[in-house]
């Protein structure tokens, strides 16, 4: 039952109903969905780290010192010289595992067009993610996320795209690693596109990242974020929670949280929801605060 029409059904049936009638009622119409599990993504402390305010290596005692946070996703432009770097990594993954902190994902930018038209520069995109494959599974991560930037018509993205997607899902799927594509920009950002390019992959390791606040196409061009998300879900192997300002009732003024978990726990997904602060008139903790308090407080209206 979504949160409005549970609002709804509640005060239609007080009148008539017990308190304990009220509450069965309640807790049948709430409970066939099952809740959500709460990450950080490095994102979320960008300013901080460009800065070196922050460093890249305390992110996992940050997550759990500060937020309460036990799972974590990287993002590649903060180690981008040590993929193959075995003793950054050991030291990443001892901080991580030290804190009882779980490393989800390594979001990837920077190493090329995915769905680039030159079969040469495609093939080339492809291998440049080879590495970070490699170092998302040796850090314990399940996926990483990419990007399918292509160039032409529609129709001619969607197959490039799928053809970048499909020679690296087949090297992820040799070290049991996912291949994930998030909402990101371009057609990306169309839920219909991207959703094709998921069929026209067809691997059990290719999946989505649905991000709740990137459907912008370009400039001010915009895809309904509530129908892209309903038709990435489906795919989903991560969640991000873009958030960027809070009302004085501590809800996301850009997305309506609650619209957006009934989508996702609608889909059967009961994974990690990923906290990504990008807004400015927080400071990056207090932000991250408001989003995880709002994610807490739909886990409790679910549970």
């Amino acid at each position: 039952m979504k949160r409005r029409e549970f609002i709804k059904k509640s005060a239609s049936l007080t009148a008539g109903v017990t308190l304990g009638g009220l509450s069965s009622t309640l807790l049948n119409g709430c409970n066939n969905k099952m809740s959500f599990k709460i990450s950080l993504a490095e994102w979320s402390l960008h300013r901080a780290l460009n800065s070196k305010e922050i460093d890249h290596l305390d992110f996992a005692a940050i997550a759990k010192n500060d937020f309460s946070i036990s799972a974590i996703e990287y993002v590649n432009s903060f180690f981008f010289n040590h993929a193959k770097d075995n003793a950054y990594l050991i030291e990443m993954k001892n901080r991580a595992d030290d804190h009882g902190v779980k490393s989800l994902l390594i979001m990837c930018d920077n190493e090329g067009n995915l769905g680039e038209p030159e079969e040469k520069k495609r093939i080339q995109a492809v291998q440049n993610h080879y590495k970070w494959a490699e170092a998302a599974k040796f850090l314990g991560c399940h996926s990483i996320r990419v990007n399918a930037r292509s160039f032409g018509t529609y129709d001619e993205q969607i197959k490039l795209a799928a053809d970048g997607l499909r020679r690296l899902v087949e090297f992820g799927d040799n070290i049991e690693i996912n291949i994930i594509v998030e909402n990101h920009g371009g057609l990306s950002s169309n839920g219909e596109w991207l959703s094709s390019v998921m069929k026209e992959v067809n691997h059990p390791r290719i999946g989505t990242l649905p991000d709740f606040g990137n459907f912008r196409i370009e400039n001010d061009n915009w895809y309904d974020r509530y129908k892209g998300m309903e038709q990435l879900m489906p795919y989903a192997k991560a969640v991000s929670a873009k958030s960027h300002e809070f009302d004085k009732n501590g809800d996301e003024t850009g997305s309506d949280y609650y619209r957006m978990m009934d989508i996702v726990l609608e889909n059967g997904y009961n994974g990690y929801v990923g906290i990504e602060y990008e807004g400015s008139k927080h400071s990056e903790m207090e932000g991250i605060r408001l989003t995880n308090k709002l994610l807490k407080k739909i886990q409790s209206s679910i549970s």
